[in-house]
């Protein structure tokens, strides 16, 4: 065994051979069938596999690429599940983003937040209101709502509203950290959302707990975005976008001073970081991912109510991040999906299957334990095993190696043509 997986790490021929006969089984496999849950999460799962093999990164990222624009739409394209197919992979998207803006936070910076939603109900409301006729309310004119495409143009107001409620968010709670940071984002998340719940009087903005209906649907060139895997295009595209700035950003200069305000203030400062500018941006950033995929749920559900926005929420996301791997890209992504998928597709079609069961007489299962009141239980027993056999994440995060001979030549071969070339102008001077 240890011999053929050493073969296979070797020969990349092999590893492309097996990848693509696993990929078209899997698809085909989705395909024929009118709904496979574990067909559809092994293809998927073909994302993953793909991140362990030895392709450089370019062709993974390519391989990467075919796989989620054309062979996962189109695999799910053939059954009547096709829609619930697309509305698993929309929702991954969307929480990917989110646990990617909030690694920034508590995987880069270590700066513990437990109100991040709060920037996802921002951006939701700062479509959604211009998006209804609630604008008129408090706007004269009768120019709302605006069409379908204005939602581009709001995707980066969004995130430019939550970036600044991540700076308001910022100022006041810099001099804590720890459990108290804790707190004060706990106490911000809930403050966001009574507000968003009382902000119908004296002037009516956000229409109070009654929500905002009837959301203007996004629109290109005539076309519009109605159904998930429509959607599903969009996610992507933002998705890109957030994983290519996270990846930037993380081995950047900005990057290292995060890290190192992570792993020690006084040393950091010590060294020059300026504490109060990063920890801003690193709230800042963070909270300008959620706020766009705010945009995104609100287009996607026409209906939001404060009852969306919830700690639960803020938790959740928190649980991604924690159970993917503290400020790992490839791992926050793995638990961000892990647990989108677990709560809307794995634990569901399996509190059904024990359902039938119940229903069909084949099991005797007491209503006070039936599946649908244990859902969260066998959620949470989950968890708690992966923790325990994970402790660091499924991915753990790893620091970047640096050859250090390599750096020492460079560092010393400015300093020999220096010396040399001093070398020649005396030697000329002597002559």
């Amino acid at each position: 065994m240890n011999r053929l997986s050493v073969w296979l790490g070797r020969s990349k021929a092999a590893q492309a051979a097996l990848f693509s006969l696993f990929v078209i089984v899997t698809a085909a496999s989705v395909y024929f069938s009118d709904k496979s849950v574990v067909a559809f999460l092994l293809l998927l799962g073909s994302l993953l596999l793909l991140y362990y093999t030895t392709f450089p990164v370019s062709i993974k990222w390519a391989i990467g690429a075919v796989l989620v624009l054309l062979v996962i739409p189109f695999a799910t394209s053939g059954g009547p599940s096709h829609q619930s197919y697309m509305e698993v992979a929309t929702q991954c998207g969307i929480y990917i983003a989110m646990a990617l803006g909030l690694n920034i936070v508590v995987g880069f910076a270590g700066l513990l937040d437990l109100g991040f939603v709060a920037f996802f109900a921002v951006g939701a409301y700062t479509y959604a209101i211009f998006a209804t006729p609630q604008a008129n309310e408090f706007i004269g004119g009768g120019l709302f709502p605006l069409s379908g495409g204005a939602f581009w143009i709001f995707i980066a107001i969004g995130g430019f509203m939550a970036a600044l409620f991540g700076l308001l968010l910022g100022l006041p709670v810099l001099r804590v950290k720890g459990d108290y940071l804790a707190i004060v984002t706990l106490g911000f998340g809930e403050i966001i959302r009574i507000i968003f719940n009382n902000l119908d009087r004296p002037v009516n903005i956000t229409n109070g707990a009654m929500g905002l209906s009837s959301i203007q649907a996004p629109s290109l060139f005539g076309y519009k975005f109605t159904f998930p895997n429509q959607y599903y295009f969009i996610v992507v595209f933002i998705l890109a976008l957030v994983i290519f700035s996270v990846k930037r950003l993380e081995h950047s200069r900005l990057g290292r001073a995060w890290k190192a305000i992570r792993e020690n203030e006084i040393a950091a400062q010590s060294m020059g970081v300026p504490l109060i500018r990063t920890k801003l941006t690193a709230f800042a950033i963070g909270a300008s991912f959620s706020g766009m995929m705010g945009v995104v749920f609100a287009a996607k559900q026409t209906f939001i109510d404060p009852t969306s926005f919830t700690l639960l929420e803020s938790i959740t996301i928190l649980v991604m991040v924690l159970l993917g791997g503290m400020g790992s890209v490839p791992g926050v992504i793995l638990g961000a999906a892990l647990v989108t998928i677990l709560n809307l597709q794995v634990l569901t079609e399996l509190t059904n299957w024990l359902n039938q069961l119940t229903l069909q007489g084949v099991l005797n299962i007491p209503s006070s334990i039936s599946p649908s009141k244990m859902q969260r239980l066998i959620f949470g027993a989950i968890l708690v095993l992966i923790a325990i056999f994970r402790p660091n994440g499924l991915i753990s995060a790893k620091n970047r190696k640096v050859d250090g001979e390599r750096l020492r030549g460079q560092r010393s071969s400015p300093v020999l043509s220096f010396r040399q070339q001093g070398k020649q102008q005396s030697g000329g001077v002597g002559k």
